[in-house]
């Protein structure tokens, strides 16, 4: 099947735009990562403070439930370019590449749906505590909405890539499920 000029360069624009989703999809890998990390790091300085220098320690625990929970958040769009969600794939396996793809299509787009909803109700919450000014009700006291940004975030991101993945197995640039045609 021969490609026009137009058409090639639609596909060749979808190519760097999920090729660019991707690298965004990468960096909160990292960033997710270095959250884990510093997490890991802060914990160690809240034992030490506690057990050696015997003292209280006031916004550790805190900080590192609200890095874990941005970690998670940020870190799935990354954990979706790389298909490491839980994946049961043999209805997948059994069908043909017709149907599996039919299928891919089904779940990608039902995904994005599903991940908006939650998005925006994760974008309400987080507008209400910042209009609201919301504070946590520890001694520290953070503005919560600093802490609840991760949530709508990362489900705009997650739903980038979910966009690109549906985008790269509708221009023949993935397969459906990461399975081979047969």
């Amino acid at each position: 099947m021969a490609t026009t000029p137009a058409d090639a360069g639609w596909r060749r624009g979808a190519g760097m735009l999920i090729r660019g989703i991707g690298g965004i999809s990468t960096l909160c890998g990292w960033i997710a990562a270095s959250m884990i990390l510093a997490s890991v790091l802060i914990t160690c300085q809240m034992i030490f403070v506690r057990f050696v220098l015997r003292q209280s320690t006031i916004w550790q625990t805190e900080t590192v439930i609200y890095l874990m929970i941005a970690a998670t958040m940020l870190g799935l769009p990354y954990v979706q370019k790389l298909r490491g969600h839980v994946n049961v794939d043999l209805l997948p396996m059994a069908l043909s590449p017709v149907p599996r793809k039919a299928l891919a299509v089904l779940v990608l787009a039902s995904g994005i749906v599903v991940i908006g909803i939650m998005g925006w109700y994760a974008y309400e919450h987080w507008l209400t505590a910042y209009q609201r000014g919301w504070r946590s009700s520890s001694v520290w006291g953070p503005r919560l909405w600093v802490a609840y940004i991760a949530m709508p975030v990362g489900f705009a991101l997650f739903i980038a890539q979910l966009f690109a993945d549906l985008l790269a197995l509708l221009i023949g640039r993935d397969t459906a499920f990461g399975l081979e045609p047969d």
